[in-house]
């Protein structure tokens, strides 16, 4: 008798990456709660997407775990395990940008640190820094949670950039795969991390010439496949210490 083949999901290998991403952060101590939220869309026009559920800790997000939303069913905006900011947020981003593809947003504690100064701007004073020159948005019209109107407005903040400071709030991190947002996201934090730490010293800063700076973000973007590197040596890790990320 011939036995029934088996489907394999099309978006396994998107959901293992995500979950991935969930974990590192969660040990990064970058997320807050069950708050904070990463998408992945998965539809040319980005309106399906890949979502973490409602009250699913980072530290225990599994592949499956992953929800499948559609950003035109207003439907999914009253289901309880879809949180009502991330249905929000994330919905509009993808409806309104399909060029996004994965999106990640955390109020990680550096980054959160510099969204609350008046001046949210980030001086080239080292690589990491500058990895980041003429590349960021600075949003400084926070209205609340990020619900309805509120939501609509930031799936407008990003204009040409692919990452966003969210003044009063935190980041938003976009691109075109879970590696390359993941690994911005985590060396903007680092970013945060010196500027902020260089701030507290009182002392003037040591800032590059803006040709320096641009020079050193352009080497950045033309590295090879640095974000896919990263996010496989973090994987590795975790097949060996949490391997059921991947169910």
């Amino acid at each position: 008798m011939q036995q029934p083949q088996l489907v394999e999901d099309p978006l396994s290998e998107h959901r293992v990456d995500m979950a991935a991403a969930f974990r590192w952060t969660a040990r990064l101590n970058m997320h807050e709660g069950i708050a904070n939220h990463f998408s992945l869309a998965v539809s040319d026009d980005g309106s399906k997407f890949l979502l973490n559920p409602y009250g699913r800790h980072f530290s225990k997000m599994r592949a499956s775990d992953l929800l499948l939303i559609n950003a035109n069913d207003p439907a999914m905006g009253e289901r309880d395990d879809i949180d009502p900011t991330a249905w929000c947020i994330h919905g509009a981003m993808h409806r309104n940008n399909p060029g996004a593809r994965c999106i990640m947003h955390v109020h990680s504690k550096f980054v959160t640190a510099l969204a609350s100064l008046k001046d949210s701007s980030m001086p080239p004073i080292d690589q990491n820094t500058m990895r980041f020159y003429n590349r960021i948005a600075v949003d400084d019209g926070f209205d609340g949670m990020g619900m309805g109107d509120e939501a609509e407005r930031l799936s407008t903040v990003m204009g040409n950039k692919r990452l966003a400071i969210m003044g009063n709030h935190g980041v938003m991190v976009i691109g075109n795969s879970v590696a390359e947002v993941f690994d911005d996201m985590y060396y903007f934090e680092r970013a945060c991390e010196t500027l902020i730490t260089a701030l507290s010293t009182g002392r003037e800063l040591r800032i590059a010439s803006p040709e320096v700076a641009e020079k050193t973000a352009q080497q950045f973007e033309n590295y090879p496949g640095f974000a896919e590197r990263h996010l496989a040596a973090l994987k590795d890790i975790l097949d060996s210490e949490e391997p059921d990320y991947r169910d």
